[in-house]
């Protein structure tokens, strides 16, 4: 296992490869010391996505889209894809099941799961790990229904990594930090011309150590990501780029709910009443409490290689071919936490919490490949740009069944011991094997028209056909009824808006869009055509639809935009019940999302930069069973508000500073409105607000020094919590994080 002595090796190693390129760059000087663009010189703020299917700048993009620039997640000194995020509202994260506990970047947006709905480059992004940004030049954040652009399982939009790729200058930039959670990180980010049209780039990343206010929790992570770019500046360019992480360390199952605001078990017994009203006034458990053994691990790989070409057919016209192969693979063994026992009473430190075995050994691989024409051109006195494409993908999800995990004990509720014996620790595959394999083609197109100077249309296609397949290969000695369940269809999806444009730097649009969720679209599961769940394959694929109202201006010299929109965004076809006699299904359900977004992002002045947003989210269902919650219910984990702020100001040439503040509005986990909250566990995860600070001193000409202080004032608040109420996980105190920037 990694530790910090491997880890100072990493950091050598990385300064190693960096000298020569650093001094070379100081030598020659190149462009990088005039170049100008949008970008340098509003470093919130981006213009246009990365995406050939979005052809239109921001400003005249009819849909909700916010962009993350790595300029934020410096300032901010953000790592994972979790915490880049916090940047934009209307997204919350989950936990998992009762005592299952999530793997990976699990998080739903506008009320609907997107955990499998991100992107690199274009590209779906398969597997349960935790993303890291240090490879990443923006992040992009599309809400609503996105079938047209993306395909199926689009119903909350999509969030696409674009890649840090080969550039025409020659720079090195790095960083070395460690926090408060005893962690220690560098980064560093190499690009080298070579020739006249070609250049290598280099990022990699490196860290070792513990979670702010879980430094029980110990984690390793190091990650390589070289490319080549070959014909920059001329018609034809060839990107050759791959990524490669590595991480490895203790999972973290949470803690127990119980001191937590609206915590309630459930007791049974003659006691029963007095041991529920002991339990809600119990204090909370240590944030650093450990209910693990020392056998959990979590070992987490990924990798994926692209190779992208640009072609310049014409002037206005341009052929772009990307061709990735990726795979990722998790082997986890983690201790989850369950049931409270009141052993002893009274006496609450004689209690104990049952703990329970969990195995995830999963591999995900995927093969695609995007073929893109752009054109613009004038047509019946129209002028148009044109987007259309064909995709092949391959999807194929494993995930292998284990015995042996140990037999548990109870963990004392307030002084667990990762030191307990477990008995039984003899983990091997079961020989049960769960195979899903999902192939994609698709052909799309999308037309913007300019109607004149003031008023243009857009519309936008995508017909795909689909053919998914789950193998089950049972136990040792088992059977099972349906090994092989199978489902093929074909899906459209579209968008339509219209833009007035009633000024240069404003725009008001109106927008429309569709996406299909079939079964097993998310999680590669499908199940027999008499199954009691949404993987049924015998059901028809769900349906959602979004209208939009917005207008987006660029203000103060277009150095600002501030956006805004009204939404609602419906989604039928929702599986409802089943008849016990006929094993029929019904897709009766119907729920409803709406509601309001504002965005800024910019400079207001020359110094003074901004990223902020707020969105509100009221959610129902329309239709429904006491199966999908009765008619009335809201959506789970979907806070009615949130809002996000971050803002710096460079003082002088020297000393910048700055701050946020997040904060969101309760989050339910009890959505039934009939339901009796007297046998319910934790019923919501409260509000909370939290705010954040920054300063940087540049101390020389190449070299800034950073402090980040993270929950300012010390806020204790839940992050998440699991679907059972039982088991949470809690943000962290009041800490600290020194960085060290290099740039030459």
């Amino acid at each position: 296992m990694l530790n910090h002595a491997r880890l100072n090796q990493s950091l050598l190693a990385l300064a190693a490869l960096s000298l020569p390129l650093a001094a070379s760059a100081q030598q020659e000087k190149t462009m990088s010391e005039v170049k100008v663009n949008a970008a340098a010189d509003v470093p919130f703020k981006a213009d246009k996505v990365s995406s050939p299917k979005l052809t239109q700048p921001l400003i005249d993009t009819t849909q909700t889209i916010s962009v993350i620039r790595k300029e934020v997640l410096q300032e901010q000194a953000a790592s994972s894809l979790v915490e880049a995020l916090q940047n934009t509202p209307g997204i919350t994260l989950q936990l998992g099941e009762n005592g299952n506990t999530s793997a990976g970047d699990t998080f739903q947006m506008r009320g609907f799961s997107a955990q499998s709905s991100i992107f690199v480059d274009g590209i779906r992004d398969l597997g349960a790990v935790t993303r890291d940004v240090f490879n990443i030049e923006q992040i992009e954040v599309s809400k609503g229904p996105a079938g047209a652009d993306i395909g199926r399982g689009a119903a909350a939009g999509y969030i696409n990594l674009s890649s840090k790729l080969p550039q025409r200058e020659n720079a090195v930039s790095g960083t070395i930090g460690y926090n408060s959670g005893e962690k220690a990180r560098a980064t560093a980010d190499l690009n080298r011309i070579i020739g006249d049209n070609a250049a290598f780039r280099l990022n990699a990343m490196a860290e070792d150590g513990g979670l702010m206010g879980r430094k029980v929790i110990d984690k390793q992570r190091h990650a390589i990501a070289p490319s080549l770019a070959f014909g920059l500046g001329t018609p034809t360019r060839v990107y050759i780029y791959s990524q490669h992480v590595r991480s490895e360390g203790t999972p973290d199952g949470g803690i127990p709910a119980i001191g937590i605001q609206g915590f309630n078990p459930i007791f049974t017994g003659a006691d029963a009443a007095a041991t529920m009203a002991i339990a809600r006034s119990a204090p909370r458990v240590g944030r650093e409490a450990y209910y693990g053994y020392g056998s959990d691990h979590e070992k987490m790989d990924a990798d994926m290689a692209t190779v992208k070409i640009e072609h310049e057919l014409g002037a206005k016209t341009t052929l772009t071919n990307v061709t990735r192969y990726g795979r990722s693979s998790i082997d986890r063994i983690l201790t989850g936490i369950n049931a409270i026992t009141p052993t002893g009473g009274a006496n609450t430190a004689t209690w104990t919490i049952a703990r329970t075995r969990q195995s995830v050994l999963q591999e995900n691989k995927i093969l695609a490949n995007i073929t893109n024409v752009v054109s613009e051109f004038a047509a019946a006195g129209l002028q148009h740009t044109v987007s259309a494409g064909l995709e092949f993908m391959s999807e194929e999800q494993t995930g292998l069944g284990r015995t042996g995990l140990g037999t548990t004990t109870g963990a004392n509720l307030y002084a667990p011991n990762p030191n307990d014996v477990l008995a039984a620790y003899n983990p091997v595959l079961s020989g049960q094997a769960t195979i899903g394999k999902t192939t994609t083609a698709a052909v799309y197109a999308f037309d913007t028209i300019k109607l004149s100077d003031q008023w243009q249309v857009n519309g936008g296609l995508r017909s795909e056909h689909y053919s998914a397949e789950t193998l089950q290969a049972p136990a040792v000695g088992a059977t099972v009824a349906a090994p092989r369940v199978t489902k093929s269809d074909n899906l459209n999806s579209m968008k339509a808006g219209i833009l007035y444009k009633p000024a240069d730097n404003g725009s008001i649009y109106l927008s429309y869009a569709t996406s299909y969720l079939p079964p097993g679209g998310n999680n590669f599961t499908l199940a027999a055509d008499n199954a009691n769940s949404n993987a049924n394959a015998a059901l028809d694929p769900q349906k959602t639809t979004n209208l939009e109202l917005g207008t987006k201006w660029d203000v103060i010299e277009k150095q600002l935009a501030l956006t805004a929109a009204l939404y609602r965004t419906d989604n039928k076809n929702e599986f409802t019940l089943q008849d016990a006699t006929t094993n029929d299904v019904s897709q009766l359900g119907k729920r409803r999302v709406q509601g309001i977004e504002l965005g800024a992002v910019g400079q207001i002045t020359r110094n003074w930069s901004i990223i902020a947003g707020l969105a509100t989210m009221d959610t129902r269902i329309l239709q429904g069973t006491t199966l999908n919650n009765a008619v009335g219910a809201a959506t789970r984990w979907s806070p009615d508000f949130t809002a996000t702020l971050w803002t710096s100001y460079k003082w002088n040439d020297a000393l910048s500073f700055g701050g946020g503040v997040r904060h969101t509005s309760e989050q339910k986990r009890v959505v039934d409105p009939g339901a009796n909250m007297a046998t319910q566990n934790t019923p919501a995860i409260p509000a909370y607000t939290v705010a954040d600070a920054m300063a940087s001193f540049k101390v020389s000409r190449n070299v800034s020094l950073q402090l980040n202080v993270y929950n300012l004032f010390d806020k204790f608040y839940v992050g998440t919590l699991n679907n059972g109420g039982s088991r949470a996980t809690v943000g962290a105190p009041r800490s600290a994080q020194l960085t060290a920037n290099f740039l030459f």
